[in-house]
């Protein structure tokens, strides 16, 4: 059983870690503004770190990240919290292999959500991180569980980490905090050339077993082990 003080050390090593990981959706041009944020769950608590809501990405400190419960309800903190923390909370609940979400509108991929349209599998990319399509999720309002339940919908029986919310943007999830900024990354990449590919013609698609292929490879073998 955790101690106080092994809590304690891991939220602050996650206010640290959230803190830090929102730099790389600057970096990649993922958000604009105060808009979008990272969330992790901390483990073996009913609890998640997220981004507060409506400051600036250059006054982020480990500090100003809020600890909320899994019903989206402040427990430590001195700021209000995303206005994605209940969705990400339901999220949470809903999915215990979740340890990490990432809100983004980056341009090509909320592109797509505007169409509500699904990016296809055309790219050895789509296949190795998404497993096939990048899914497009129901409309939903901000500010209650609406748009987590959209989600949980849409990936319970995807492989694909990422989901566009139809009409609104990006989220992703991951086991870790770091991976669903990863597949943020990706998912906007994908997205962009994907798009630009139409412009020349129609893409083609990848045969479904040289998809399942690809996916394998890449989350079980590719990298360091």
């Amino acid at each position: 059983m955790s101690t106080v003080a092994d809590v304690t050390d891991t939220i602050a090593r996650l206010r640290a870690e959230v803190c830090a990981l929102h730099e790389q959706l600057t970096r990649y041009q993922l958000v604009v503004w105060t808009a979008g944020n990272v969330s992790a769950r901390v483990p073996g608590q009913d609890l998640l770190v997220i981004k507060p809501s409506g400051v600036s990405y250059d006054d982020l400190t480990p500090a100003t990240m809020v600890v909320c419960d899994l019903r989206g309800r402040v427990v430590e903190g001195e700021h209000a919290p995303s206005s994605d923390t209940e969705a990400q909370a339901y999220v949470y609940r809903e999915m215990p292999h979740v340890g990490g979400v990432v809100h983004t509108h980056s341009t090509y991929a909320t592109a797509w959500a505007a169409r509500g349209e699904p990016v296809p599998c055309v790219l050895t990319m789509g296949a190795d991180e998404f497993g096939g399509e990048i899914p497009v999720g129901p409309f939903a309002i901000i500010g209650d569980d609406s748009i987590g339940r959209g989600i949980v919908d849409t990936l319970r029986d995807s492989r694909s980490p990422a989901v566009l919310m139809r009409n609104h943007g990006v989220f992703t999830i991951g086991p870790t905090a770091r991976a669903a900024v990863k597949a943020a990354v990706m998912c906007e990449d994908v997205a962009r050339t994907v798009h630009i590919s139409r412009q020349l013609g129609e893409p083609l698609a990848i045969d479904q077993q040289h998809v399942d292929a690809l996916f394998d490879r890449y989350q079980n073998v590719y990298g360091q082990r």
